[in-house]
């Protein structure tokens, strides 16, 4: 017997099993220092005159990119920063960075978790305008 599949429901279900993505920092422009230099080489005297390369520091994790094999500034922008990513030092720093958020996390869940054990709650009942407080036993 073949059964027809419903590839939509196939999708939604997909969707569902797939893990929920969070945001846990970013990097900011505020957080690098992008300096422009000059970069010898061929090209006569418009090399003397042109800054187009490019050196990106890190800030916190004090990793650097460098790119000046472009001509053009806007380019060597974007090699530099695919450098400063791939390099040992942000990638530490990101390891670093990442642990420290999601320690914070599991720490307040795990204190949560603590605080609502029935051990650890009052349950208090109006009756008859007067608060009473109930057993532990009387819950069930």
């Amino acid at each position: 017997m073949i059964q027809k599949i419903n590839y939509q429901q196939v999708k939604i279900i997909e969707r569902q099993l797939m893990v929920k993505k969070e945001l846990l920092f970013s990097v900011t422009k505020k957080d690098l220092e992008i300096q422009t230099f000059r970069c010898g080489g061929h090209g006569g005297q418009k090399v003397n005159k042109t800054s187009s390369g490019v050196r990106i520091i890190h800030k916190e994790s004090g990793a650097v990119g460098e790119s000046r094999t472009e001509r053009s500034q806007y380019q060597n922008k974007k090699i530099a920063f695919i450098r400063l990513t791939k390099s040992q030092k942000f990638k530490l720093w990101i390891q670093k960075k990442v642990f420290e958020v999601t320690y914070d996390q599991r720490k307040i869940e795990r204190k949560v978790d603590e605080d609502m054990k029935s051990e650890n709650l009052k349950v208090e009942v109006k009756h008859d305008n007067i608060w009473i407080e109930l057993d532990k036993d009387d819950e069930n």
